[in-house]
């Protein structure tokens, strides 16, 4: 009969131990009790028909066993077993993995089991979402003379308040249409919007293409990119320069009727991290002598509601 796998084959050679090592297995030590429990009622909460096991009769404790953990994740029942009792051993990202797929762990768990094994979680898979929480939406109802509204993944502009609607003009735009980067780059009314058109286009391209890398090629992103590239030159031309910018924040220039060329701050804030949801707010800069100018435009519109693009 083969001897067990005592080892996560996916694992490197152990090394010996260095300091840091020490003060990775004390940091381990502090937390062993908590994975030992965390795991325990994992395997305990899921039945073995759900994972196509038979039952085997009568068992003395529920869910899984230790024994079928470790042969659905692919390693030994002795490895499993020092693993889950917080031994000082080291643990692959495929282990994680596959331990996590096993468990049937959701995000935030996955995470969690990540980070009780001192291992960094890995990205989120990306998607794009088009649903807002009640809070965010009252949030952006509180900032009457603030600008603001919600990107997805995709740039999607999935809410607004009034004071966005006034500056972008989100609800003209066909819903399938509320994209950023493309109001960006094919509706003429954006660009005449933003000041230096040719400086801060590519600028916030930049940026996208840390959202794209993120989606890892998800098909309604990669669409979008498609599409752009065939209608809009500068858009193909900038988007093959590669350039990539993770700034969320500075000023920009903004042309507004009435009120001519203005500075306004710009802030973008993780509302949802989990699903990639951004809330985007604008203010005038501190030294922009419009600015109470500003509130008096659009004071001048009736307050409306944050609204949402499946509205």
């Amino acid at each position: 009969m083969p001897r067990p796998c005592l080892r996560d084959p996916a694992a490197a050679p152990l090394p010996p131990a260095r300091p840091d090592a020490e003060a990775g297995a004390q940091r381990l030590d502090r937390t062993r009790a908590d994975l030992a429990e965390f795991l325990r009622l994992r395997r305990e909460r899921l039945s073995p028909a759900a994972l196509g096991l038979p039952a085997g009769g009568r068992r003395r404790t529920p869910g899984l066993r230790r024994e079928e953990v470790a042969a659905l994740a692919g390693v030994g029942l002795a490895w499993y077993t020092w693993f889950e009792q917080g031994r000082n051993i080291r643990v692959s990202a495929t282990f994680l993995e596959n331990l996590a797929r096993v468990l049937r762990l959701d995000a935030a768990e996955r995470r969690h089991l990540y980070l009780l094994a001192h291992q960094r979680p890995p990205a989120e898979p990306g998607r794009t979402w088009c649903t807002v929480p009640p809070q965010v939406r009252r949030l952006m109802d509180d900032l009457p003379a603030r600008p603001a509204y919600i990107l997805n993944l995709r740039w999607d502009v999935v809410a607004w308040n009034a004071a966005a609607e006034r500056v972008f003009g989100f609800g003209a735009q066909p819903a399938g249409r509320r994209n950023l980067l493309w109001m960006l780059f094919v509706e003429p009314s954006m660009r005449e919007l933003f000041v230096d058109w040719p400086a801060q286009a590519p600028a916030m391209l930049s940026t996208f293409r840390r959202d794209f890398a993120a989606a890892a090629g998800a098909p309604d992103i990669t669409e979008l990119v498609d599409e752009l590239e065939r209608v809009a030159p500068e858009f193909k031309a900038w988007w093959r320069e590669h350039d990539v910018q993770g700034a969320c924040i500075g000023v920009r220039g903004l042309r507004l009727p009435a009120l001519g060329e203005m500075a306004f701050e710009h802030a973008t804030l993780s509302v949802d991290e989990s699903r990639h949801l951004r809330l985007v707010v604008y203010a005038p800069a501190p030294d922009e002598p419009r600015a109470a100018a500003f509130a008096r435009w659009l004071a001048r519109q009736p307050r409306a509601a944050a609204r949402g693009s499946r509205e």
